[in-house]
């Protein structure tokens, strides 16, 4: 018999395999998104749409800055109700498309990223470029204009990401699309209408009391009455402000109630993401 011949090996090390990164992730989904942009035109038809008025105002006030003033409420309203119902409609829309990329070796706070960001920043880019744009086609040579323009399109930024965040912190918890879309209404009502009801309500209520910090407290608590304020406090007009703006206007008129405003605003920006992604990895799909 022929001895068996018992040639060893050389050792190989076996490497875990470790997951994407994040760039391959978030470019795979914005890659995605932005196909599915072309297709449904939702965020274009945005865009085009603040374009228009905006060189609508531009041509019917001929002031620059009255036609900023003008778009007080285009911002205030529209922005965050265009960012939920869109935020809410993409997630629901793309969910089949998420459940696949579960299966993938992909951290799910990278993901999630990945889905904020390809919601929130065709919304963000199509406003920013459509306030833009008309200023610097028409050539707007005033200095002060450009304070009260980049703080509108910086308030219409963040609002864009706060409501982007509600968005999906709605969707993940709710998972009937008609139900999501009905709760992402009421909030956006909440905050938009509702809020300033409710502290006109309790300043005539307690009138008689010393309510300047509980109210200041209050509206702070708002990011639509933080950015209405951030946006007005660079313009000269007072009257289109509300009556939660004028307060925060008289307390927060200074640099150090500018500095809160915007941490306020960055709070609100912030937190609807962190408990959306929380909910989004404890959540099985």
């Amino acid at each position: 018999m022929i001895p068996e011949l018992v040639v060893p090996l050389p050792a190989v090390a076996l490497k875990p395999h470790t997951p994407p990164g994040t760039a391959p992730v978030v470019r795979t989904v914005l890659t995605r998104e932005w196909r599915g942009l072309r297709r449904n035109r939702g965020v274009l038809l945005f865009a085009v749409g603040t374009l228009l008025c905006v060189e609508s105002f531009l041509r019917l006030t001929g002031s620059a800055e009255r036609a900023l003033v003008s778009l007080l409420n285009l911002v205030l309203l529209i922005v965050p109700l265009v960012s939920m119902m869109l935020g809410i409609i993409s997630w629901h829309g793309a969910r089949e498309f998420t459940e696949l990329l579960l299966t993938q070796p992909v951290r799910r706070s990278r993901l999630f990223l990945a889905l904020y960001l390809a919601q929130v920043l065709p919304l963000a880019g199509g406003f920013a470029l459509a306030i833009c744009a008309p200023l610097l086609w028409h050539g707007v040579p005033e200095r002060t204009v450009w304070p009260l323009a980049i703080s509108m399109i910086c308030s219409g930024v963040a609002l864009t990401f706060v409501f982007g965040g509600l968005a999906l912190l709605i969707g993940i918890r709710v998972d009937d699309r008609l139900r999501s879309v009905v709760t992402g209404l009421m909030a956006w009502l909440l905050l938009s209408v509702g809020y300033d009801a409710l502290v006109l309500l309790v300043s005539t209520t307690f009138a008689d009391y010393a309510l300047e910090r509980p109210m200041m407290a209050l509206m702070l608590g708002n990011p639509v009455d933080l950015a209405r304020t951030l946006i007005v406090m660079h313009s000269d007009t007072a009257a289109l402000m509300g009556y939660t703006g004028a307060v925060l206007h008289r307390f927060l008129g200074t640099t150090l109630g500018i500095a809160a405003s915007t941490a306020g605003l960055l709070l609100w920006m912030i937190g609807p993401v962190w408990f959306a992604r929380r909910c989004f990895e404890r959540r099985d799909f």
